[in-house]
């Protein structure tokens, strides 16, 4: 049986960001990746490619802003599967 060493804990904090056609990738600073649709986010589906790109690393790596668009995204609720939620009034 292997059991992890002390420093061998999850870091989920974001190391870069990639918006490709349909989807977010968001490299982690454990050297995992989160894919989700862009479906999942409207702001995000619905911006122009320069608002997009608009980004930066936030809450110390935990999460991701886009000023432009006024959206914030948590690399918790990424690993969670956690689409936006729906607006009522859409």
């Amino acid at each position: 049986m292997t059991s992890l060493a002390h420093n061998d804990v999850a870091d989920i904090r974001a190391k870069s960001l990639t918006i490709e056609d349909d989807r977010l990738v968001v490299e982690l600073m454990d050297g995992r990746a989160i894919a989700a649709p862009l479906a999942w986010y409207p702001r995000l589906a619905n911006a122009t490619a320069e608002q997009r790109n608009n980004w930066k690393i936030s809450g110390a790596g935990l999460g991701i802003h886009w000023p432009e668009i006024d959206e914030d995204l948590s690399t918790e609720g990424l690993l969670r599967g956690a689409p936006a939620p729906r607006s009522d009034a859409a």
